[in-house]
């Protein structure tokens, strides 16, 4: 049994108050980027592995001297005092690229390459004696082998969300010789698998840090409302003196001043009355506190927003008041006309300014992965409520008990490392997932697991469904058995776009649910080449098709009761390998109301305007 599996099952089993504790395997480093350490991003070497040498010979037992890519020898030093000695790579002499930033733009021969890539950075850290020093990298894609100074550190499935090695015994004064081996490579039994609608984008695509602890550290905080009246924390230690040391937590803004003892396991928990001062978070007033837990040498700090979240029938209620979701779905992709993952605070803002301000947006359904913590960070800030997502995505292997663990791991790694922020209100445990009892429970397992890594937020995921004419009427019935495991049921409907229902009867498409329970359009949307103009003959691809479009759903979304809110496929055009119209597509998916490049297209206004009449209702 895995680690993840085993965290997941001791959540099922510990509650502690209101909240299931997942006792930790790991150590998490919550607010890893605040903490005191050395940034390892910026200049790295690179060589690409195809054949995937660096891992084992070519008759498979060991890898051989020569083609261990890990290997921290300077490979030109050491051949000068042995001249006979071969190597097939010299890592310090590769092609140099700045990190983070995904390999598809390192070099043109790169663009379309997937596989093995290792990557080096040679760094001088300082050592301080009685720390602990962990090596954290806040994602790679898909599959990594870390090594410190030739030592494998460990592995690492799953790309887009963090993992750490401690390497306190693994440093040495001076020069330190990281490598990291990627492999963007997935199979039927990996998340998400080989076949997706959205660039793969292999390799390091967010930091790595060198991160300096004391020996005994503040390893996670949760803090939140658990209702209206009642906050809520929870702090866990990791290091030998945990059990039993004292622990203070603070928010000055409110006074609030906590403090207490670790259990055995170095865990504590406390509750106090909500202060009168609070200001709940929400969009409109996106209030954030400065928090601090401290605990023996060591103290953390954040800034935390409070609100609760909550259903009440059909509706979604946020800090007791019904809430319409004003969304749009996003991937995590840079404007510009040759992206490569590279997320910066600029470049995040700008997609979210067009949602909040150009879309008079609320909401943002961040698919089909983790996102980058900064993103969950500045929607906090900004005030976008926000959909955050694992890739159990199309057809996964429902069979798979390491299929099922890889998702749980995933799931895990993402809930605790975003569970402070106040703008995530819905955790996904999927989309467009076909039926099966295999695909039921394995789906049912990851609404229960989310339960008990975090009871305080809603589960959903992206269903599928039909179409039909019942008594003359063309009418979409929600029915998915996952359905009774969801809070807020989700779908993703393409009436006009895909299927045959002709666009004039989109608007006539009529919604009904055997659940009591308020229902997301997660996706919808029509996909339009920037500039391309066809009003007469309103063909696919044309800015004319994709307006009216979305005029036709958006009625339709009117006569739907018990919808709470709507998420259309997507904000910009993003590449897809899968889009190959030599015309409109090229490699991108055209569904976005913005160009790549960032120009608006005419849907753009649709919906904006839609959405500033919903802000009125």
């Amino acid at each position: 049994m895995t680690s993840a599996r085993k965290r997941i099952l001791a959540a099922f089993s510990v509650v502690i108050g209101a909240v299931a504790q997942a006792a930790a395997a790991d150590p998490l480093i919550v607010n890893a980027d605040s903490r005191d350490g050395q940034s390892l991003d910026g200049e790295w070497t690179y060589s690409v592995d195809p054949y995937r040498d660096g891992l084992a010979g070519f008759h498979g037992g060991p890898v051989g001297q020569g083609y261990a890519r890990f290997d921290p020898r300077d490979v030109d030093a050491y051949t000068r005092e042995n001249p006979s000695a071969l190597f097939e790579y010299d890592m310090r002499k590769a092609d140099k690229v700045d990190l983070p930033s995904s390999w598809i733009n390192h070099a043109p021969e790169m663009r379309h390459y997937q596989g093995l890539v290792w990557y080096q950075k040679i760094f001088t850290p300082t050592i301080k004696k009685g720390e602990r020093s962990f090596v954290r990298l806040g994602a790679a894609n898909y599959r990594s082998y870390v090594y410190l100074n030739g030592t494998k550190l460990g592995e690492h499935e799953g790309g887009f969300t963090p993992f750490l090695f401690e390497v306190t015994d693994h440093l040495k004064p001076g020069e330190n010789v990281l490598s990291v081996g990627v492999d963007s490579v997935r199979d039927e039994t990996s998340v998400p698998p080989p076949v997706t609608d959205w660039e793969t984008y292999g390799g390091i695509t967010r930091s790595v840090k060198l991160i300096q602890l004391p020996e005994t550290f503040v390893d996670d905080v949760f803090a939140r409302l658990t209702d209206a009246d009642t906050m809520a924390f929870d702090v866990q230690l990791d290091g030998p003196k945990a059990a039993g040391q004292k622990i203070q937590v603070s928010i000055p803004a409110l006074n609030v001043s906590l403090s207490g003892k670790a259990d055995a396991e170095g865990h504590w928990s406390t509750t106090t009355n909500v202060p009168a001062a609070l200001e709940k978070w929400s969009p409109d007033n996106p209030s954030l506190y400065d928090i601090k837990v401290q605990s023996g040498k060591d103290s953390v700090e954040d800034r935390v927003g409070f609100r609760t979240i909550a259903v009440d029938g059909t509706d979604i209620l946020l800090n007791g008041e019904k809430i319409f979701l004003r969304g749009i779905s996003m991937h995590e992709e840079e404007m510009g006309p040759d992206p490569s993952r590279i997320m910066t605070e600029e470049a995040v803002r700008a997609l979210f300014t067009e949602i909040k301000d150009g879309l008079n947006g609320n909401f943002v359904r961040l698919a089909h992965y983790p996102h980058a913590e900064l993103t969950t960070r500045l929607a906090d800030e900004m005030g976008l409520l926000v959909w955050s997502e694992i890739p159990v995505y199309w057809r996964i292997d429902w069979t798979n008990e390491e299929t099922l663990d890889a998702a749980l791991a995933m799931q895990q790694e993402n809930i605790l490392r975003d569970r402070n922020r106040a703008s995530i209100v819905l955790w996904s445990i999927g989309n467009e997932t076909p039926l099966s009892d295999a695909r039921n429970r394995f789906m049912m397992t990851l609404a229960d697991a989310v339960r008990a890594l975090d009871p305080t937020r809603l589960v959903t995921a992206a269903l599928l469904t039909e179409t039909k004419s019942e008594d003359g009427v063309l009418t979409a019935h929600v029915d998915d058995p996952l359905s009774d495991s969801l809070d807020v049921l989700s779908v993703n409907t393409y009436n006009g776009w895909y299927g045959s229902v002709p666009l004039a009867d989109v608007s006539e498409v009529r919604w009904r649910s055997d659940h009591d329970k308020p229902m997301i359009f997660s996706e919808l949307g029509a996909g339009a080449q920037k500039g391309f103009a066809d009003p007469d003959l309103m063909r696919k691809f044309s800015e004319d098709y994709q307006a009216e479009y979305y005029r036709e759903t958006l009625e339709m979304a009117d006569h739907v009761p018990f919808l709470a809110g709507l998420s259309p496929w997507i904000l910009k055009d993003f590449r897809s390998p899968r889009r190959q119209h030599p015309v409109y597509q090229n490699g991108w998916n055209r569904k976005g109301l913005i160009s790549e490049t960032g120009e608006r297209k005419e849907a753009f206004d649709v919906l904006s305007d839609y959405y500033a009449g919903r802000a009125e209702r």
